[in-house]
């Protein structure tokens, strides 16, 4: 279990990675997993990058000083400014090593801890039972489906949407 390897490095993001999860982020795993288009240009992770606030919270995990993960919180300002999306990504040939749960528990704490954020949302592919399990363990719970969600793979795809409240 790589997870719990002090050889895995849970840290912020930085523009300065913008290459390294420009790469990630065109896996086709984690492509599938996303609304990301193929083939979209490098350049727009560094842009995404530049324009995160102080409303974002994004992480990457380091294994032998390349990034396999990479996760975020992106609070909702005014009267939902309790609640975040979750966002995440796993690089394709680490998936089911623990990077995924390292992640999470990392944005929990953050969450819980330092930010006061009780409500945490995230919408994650039907068909993608992996996440779906993680979620569940962190004390996520689905709350409904969004039928037809998405274009992908040349059909219309279903997502569950899912929260973890704190209370």
């Amino acid at each position: 279990m790589i997870a719990d390897s002090p050889a895995l490095h849970i840290r912020a993001a930085s523009v300065a990675d913008w290459e390294a999860l420009a790469a990630l982020r065109d896996l086709p795993g984690v492509r599938s997993g996303t609304l990301r288009l193929p083939f979209a240009p490098p350049e727009q992770t560094r842009r995404w990058l530049e324009s995160l606030t102080e409303n974002d919270l994004v992480i990457v995990a380091e294994l032998e000083e390349r990034i396999v993960g990479l996760a975020g919180l992106h609070r909702h300002k005014g009267r939902r400014q309790h609640a975040a999306d979750l966002g995440m990504s796993v690089h394709d040939d680490y998936r089911r090593r623990g990077i995924g749960k390292a992640l999470l528990e990392a944005l929990m704490e953050a969450a819980d801890r330092w930010l006061g954020i009780s409500r945490i949302e995230l919408t994650v592919f039907t068909d993608n039972e992996a996440a779906i399990a993680l979620y569940r363990n962190g004390g996520f719970v689905t709350e409904g489906v969004l039928k037809s969600y998405a274009f992908r793979d040349g059909a219309y795809a279903d997502v569950f949407t899912m929260a973890r409240l704190r209370t």
